[in-house]
């Protein structure tokens, strides 16, 4: 089968640097995104899907998968129909990947899936440290990542190795998480939000696309990974961090009543706790390039 990888959200922030990792690694990708928007590496082949259903020939040739897309969780407030969206751009466009799987003869199958995932699946548990072992928490986005994490998994029934990537707040320059957290550091006004004593998970951007590469071409990862930094940091060194990066101040906290109300039920994904460890990634190896929080975001931002 051709060495060639199949990658949902392609064109999003995450899609695109492994996009560019791979084809420096002279990798073939095809790339599969829900908008017009055409991948900025002329080396992958562009597909475009609807977001839900898979067609079963863009998997022809494609050795792997890595299942990246999903309705952005921080849009607005959690309604009915965001919920629903939130749910089929993830569960369901997951089970029609593996049903696209299933339908290939088992020689055209791919051999890997590399789906993602989020720590929301932990919901909020204080102090208490969350290896790939622990259980599932409560909560919206909880039950979302498990019922997402269980999709994936049914390919394993069809021979295929399954890894789920519970990934934590990404740092980089250029989307996710990062430019808006930033935005009121900047304008003078930023502080830690709620008590501040909140563990926040993060990686760096290299290290979750190195990550994902070395998933591709290591067998013996299998099942849920953390794709987290091995230092987790509280809110509030978080927010001095930022700060220093930027050079500005870190004096205004953000009360944790003001992000409830504006952001209900996902106010808990703010000021929630999860004190993530990525022991399958080091009991397996990996090395991370950005393994504190301080010159990670000094690299993004400074």
């Amino acid at each position: 089968m051709t060495d060639r990888v199949l990658i949902s959200g392609a064109t999003g922030l995450v899609g695109r640097q492994l996009v560019d990792r791979l084809s420096r690694n002279d990798v073939a990708t095809r790339c599969l995104s829900r908008s017009s928007a055409q991948p900025t590496n002329p080396l992958c082949e562009s597909s475009q899907w609807n977001g839900l259903q898979l067609p079963t020939e863009v998997l022809r040739e494609c050795s792997s998968v890595v299942h990246l897309s999903g309705e952005p969780v921080f849009g607005g407030r959690l309604t009915a129909s965001r919920r629903e969206r939130i749910v089929a751009s993830r569960v369901e466009s997951t089970r029609s990947i593996v049903s696209a799987i299933e339908s290939l003869h088992p020689e055209q199958r791919p051999s890997t899936l590399v789906c993602a995932s989020a720590v929301g699946f932990y919901g909020s548990r204080g102090e208490e440290p969350l290896d790939e072992s622990a259980a599932a928490g409560n909560g919206f986005l909880a039950d979302v990542c498990r019922q997402w994490e269980e999709a994936a998994r049914c390919a394993e029934s069809s021979g295929i190795r399954v890894v789920t990537l519970r990934i934590g707040i990404v740092l980089a320059r250029n989307g996710g998480a990062l430019p808006m957290m930033a935005l009121p550091f900047r304008a003078g006004l930023g502080g830690r939000m709620g008590p501040g004593t909140q563990w926040v998970p993060w990686i760096h951007i290299d290290d979750l696309v190195g990550l994902i590469d070395r998933i591709l071409n290591d067998n013996r990862f299998t099942g849920p990974v953390n794709a987290v930094a091995p230092n987790p940091v509280r809110n509030s060194q978080l927010s001095t961090a930022i700060a220093q990066a930027l050079s500005r101040p870190c004096w205004l906290p953000v009360p944790a009543f003001a992000l409830q109300l504006m952001l209900g039920e996902l106010s808990d994904e703010l000021l929630g706790s999860r004190l993530c460890i990525p022991k399958a990634a080091l009991d397996l190896g990996f090395e991370f390039a950005h393994t504190e929080v301080e010159t990670a975001l000094e690299a993004e931002l400074g």
